[in-house]
């Protein structure tokens, strides 16, 4: 009889502790523990590992935004040395580009207009914001400034070349290999 009931006690412990760690005995009191929790995370947390892993995921693929000041002041800490800036004048640009910079991002994320209208409204931006620029220049440093531009934009067009020819290579890689994996097939 002993050892019957002690094989009895062990099969409803083990019993109770299986139905305990499935329905959430352990964490939270199981299947939400109140009202509104949802799916089953009840009181405490509210979120199981999956979730945080999940948003753990998320905020590291996507980049993290660099401020509109920060990029206005390294542009600036680009210019001044080739267009022979005062501190003043450095002041009032980084300024200007800060806000061209902010103005920009949100045109970009603006949902309600289209790819031309976007590049409408940059092109307008960026007139307007070499205006504000060159209104703090003298007639030689606005010289200066232009062929600043000039290689800045060269700087990205190659940029942006180096990155197409980049990717047209990948993609003939991609194409010239399933075409030899048939002709050894």
């Amino acid at each position: 009889m002993k050892p019957f009931q002690t094989l009895f006690i062990l099969v409803f412990g083990l019993f109770t502790f299986t139905v305990s760690a499935q329905y959430g005995g352990g964490y939270n009191n199981g299947y939400g523990g109140g009202y509104g929790n949802g799916y089953g995370r009840g009181g405490g947390m509210g979120m199981d590992r999956s979730m945080m892993a999940g948003q753990q995921q998320g905020s590291q693929s996507k980049p993290k935004e660099t401020p509109p000041e920060e990029t206005a002041a390294y542009i600036v800490e680009q210019m001044k040395p080739q267009v022979n800036l005062d501190e003043l004048q450095a002041i009032a640009i980084t300024n200007v580009l800060a806000d061209s910079v902010r103005e920009q991002g949100i045109l970009l994320k603006n949902e309600s207009s289209n790819q031309e209208q976007k590049i409408e409204q940059i092109k307008a931006l960026r007139e307007s914001t070499d205006k504000k620029i060159t209104s703090f220049l003298n007639p030689d440093q606005i010289e200066k400034y232009k062929t600043f531009m000039d290689t800045l934009k060269d700087i990205k067009k190659t940029k942006s070349k180096k990155k197409k020819d980049k990717d047209s290579k990948d993609s003939k890689e991609v194409k010239e290999t399933p075409a030899d994996t048939k002709i050894s097939e």
